[in-house]
């Protein structure tokens, strides 16, 4: 794809053209989850960093602000992965949990297996008040305690409204997933 293509592709998206973010995410989520594997060398968290860059794509489409579409991708992509390697080697393990529990394992297996516009519908459905939190905590890379102090809501109501918009989400998904 021409630069010019990706740059056209971006003022639509700006105008909240889903067709045109798909196109893009078509194009570009190979090379963002190959930067991000090699950075991570874990294909689960790369393709959480997958995620989470084309969430900003669609979130923040003004952050593109012309020129060599692939290289600016590449770059977030990067930034992204690095950023999570570091907020990794300086968190204290008490925050890891010893295991996830077994629901975990298959919301990220759901969502591994359907396309970015699967996706969007299925949060789309969800109320905003789960939707924006799981927005926040999956596909932004921020914690659940940060949520809380940006919002200024009580730690167990995000965590509740996360868990159940996540099996409302695994849901929708479910339903959507063809085999």
């Amino acid at each position: 794809m021409a630069v010019e293509d990706a740059g056209r592709l971006m003022e639509r998206v700006r105008a909240r053209d889903a067709d045109a973010f798909e196109v893009l995410y078509d194009e570009y989520h190979r090379l963002v989850y190959g930067l991000a594997i090699r950075v991570l060398s874990d294909p689960l968290v790369a393709e959480d960093v997958t995620q989470a860059v084309f969430l900003k794509v669609w979130s923040s489409p003004t952050l593109f602000r012309g020129g060599n579409f692939a290289a600016w991708i590449a770059r977030v992509t990067r930034n992204r992965a690095y950023d999570l390697l570091r907020s990794r080697a300086i968190r204290d393990e008490r925050e890891i949990p010893e295991s996830l529990p077994a629901e975990d394992a298959i919301e990220d297996t759901a969502l591994a297996n359907v396309t970015a516009e699967r996706v969007r519908g299925a949060l789309a459905q969800l109320p905003p008040e789960q939707r924006e939190l799981i927005e926040l905590g999956f596909f932004g890379g921020v914690t659940q305690e940060e949520i809380a102090r940006q919002t200024g809501l009580p730690l167990g109501t995000i965590k509740t409204r996360i868990r159940t918009g996540l099996r409302r989400l695994r849901s929708a998904l479910e339903g959507a997933v063809t085999v």
